[in-house]
């Protein structure tokens, strides 16, 4: 498995990490242990060693499952945990924005997360959305506490504004940063994100590097999303949003079948191919998929293939927002 450092910290990780949440939330009921068990024993098996969770996943599902079941490979991997949402309600499901950053708050969330994922320190410890109510120098200097105690080792943020980072970075230093991007969500190109990572020596991990699903190519207006699959209130999951964005998938179609690739392999590879300190978080909760997705360092975009790729992507124009007006909101602050 290849390797790549998260900017300048020195934190090194599997060039392919691997996103858990959909083991435990968000696309539909929590899958079986024993296969999600199998299934991240496999990663390791693989070369993985990068994976993410949050505490608000599940709630506290997805740690619980990773606590158990990487256990047995500690300091062989690498584990990045989330902190941010209100879970003080009687059902202890957040809505989605419904933040708490506050430093005593960050505290206590550590000290769960580190309890369920049976660890000494957190490696990668993200803000998992910006509080609008807590100055950002208040949650640096809360997890920089934090690393003093042992009890977190870095420092990260998903989805902040570029000058929230360099504030957050003059109070602890930023290891790595959180955002959605993928071949159909490019903002980091033009929001600062990445020029704010290159510029400090960041790392930068994208989520959702497969879009949700819709990038393998195996989505089309006539999929059915069930009531509990968060892509339901998703506007670029609508049918209507699905048929105009196949121009992407055929898009990938034709590069994929030049390189021998599928379209998730083309869509890994084209991100790959952005910055050396890019490392994308795919989820899956199945076995060929999983090899599928690390399958996409085999495969060798040049430079005329990446010029050929953007200049099918200024001819295409997605169709929807990532995210509902409401959710929009938290992010980019």
């Amino acid at each position: 498995m290849q390797k790549r450092k998260l900017g300048k910290s020195g934190l090194e990780v599997s060039a392919i990490g691997l996103g858990c949440m959909g083991m435990s939330f968000s696309y539909g009921p929590p899958k079986d242990k024993q296969e999600m068990t199998a299934l991240l024993h496999t990663a390791v098996e693989r070369g993985v060693t990068f994976f993410d969770t949050a505490e608000v996943y599940g709630p506290f599902l997805n740690e619980e499952l990773l606590g158990e079941a990487l256990a047995p490979f500690h300091g062989r991997i690498v584990i990045a945990t989330k902190f941010g949402f209100d879970l003080s309600g009687n059902d202890k499901r957040p809505g989605l924005t419904n933040l708490n950053s506050r430093p005593e708050h960050i505290g206590e969330a550590v000290a769960g997360s580190l309890k369920r994922l049976k660890l000494e320190a957190i490696d990668l410890l993200y803000q998992h959305r910006v509080d609008p109510n807590v100055p950002i120098e208040d949650v640096a200097g809360a997890v920089k506490e934090l690393i003093e105690q042992g009890k977190v080792k870095h420092f990260g943020l998903s989805e902040p504004a570029a000058q929230t980072v360099r504030r957050a970075h003059a109070v602890q230093p930023v290891t790595a940063l959180q955002n959605e991007y993928s071949l159909w969500t490019r903002g980091p190109e033009t929001n600062g994100i990445l020029d704010v990572c290159e510029e400090l020596g960041i790392g930068f991990v994208p989520y959702s590097p497969l879009g949700k699903g819709f990038l393998t190519g195996a989505m089309n207006k006539g999929s059915k999303i069930s009531e509990d699959d968060f892509r339901k209130i998703l506007p670029r999951f609508t049918p209507e949003a699905m048929e105009k964005n196949q121009a992407l998938i055929d898009l990938l179609k034709d590069i994929g079948a030049e390189k021998k690739a599928t379209p998730a392999q083309i869509a890994l590879a084209w991100l790959l191919a952005q910055k050396p300190w890019i490392v994308p978080i795919p989820g899956t909760t199945r076995l060929d998929r999983l090899e599928e997705n690390i399958g996409a360092l085999d495969v060798e975009l040049t430079k005329p293939d990446l010029d050929e790729i953007k200049q099918a992507l200024s001819e295409i124009e997605i169709e929807g927002e990532r995210y509902p007006e409401h959710l929009m909101k938290t992010i980019g602050r």
